[in-house]
């Protein structure tokens, strides 16, 4: 049995579609959050190294909520992590920055997230997927979060 039965074929597509657009950005998101937890360095080294350490970890479990929705709806969830960089709005980072540039390639990220996620959830939306569109929304409220919460040590 299907979670959402009465998904037509092509808004199924249009829905995994969307969430893998989700998955790929999270992925990099992640590892931007985890190269960026390695390599911080300066006064603020102690709280940065744990946050970008909650928000990697947050960010791991996010990419398993997603792709199993993916499942959930009978589609496939792209694992390929080339494919996930090539797809990403959210661009790689080599983790050679200050402190503060960090937080605001991470921060922008977290917005860019958010904006993906409201848009999967505006398609599930229309699709009449209420549990991927609660998914999506419950996520951009962690990403915009984690946005806030990046901006303000730059502020």
């Amino acid at each position: 049995m299907k979670l959402a039965p009465n998904l037509t074929p092509d808004a199924q597509t249009a829905i995994c579609d969307a969430l893998n657009q989700a998955v790929a950005e999270t992925a990099v998101t992640t590892m931007m959050a985890q190269n960026f937890h390695w390599n911080v360095t300066g006064m603020a080294f102690g709280p940065l190294h744990d946050l970008f350490q909650k928000i990697y970890e947050d960010h791991f479990i996010a990419q398993d909520d997603l792709a199993e929705r993916i499942k959930a709806l009978d589609g496939h969830a792209n694992g390929k992590l080339a494919d996930m960089v090539a797809a990403s709005k959210v661009a790689e980072h080599d983790g050679h920055a200050p402190a503060e540039d960090m937080i605001a390639a991470l921060a922008q990220a977290q917005k860019t997230l958010s904006s993906t996620l409201a848009g999967a959830a505006e398609i599930a939306a229309s699709h009449g997927d209420l549990l991927t569109e609660d998914l999506c929304i419950g996520r951009g409220q962690v990403h915009d979060k984690f946005a806030w919460l990046l901006a303000a040590h730059i502020k």
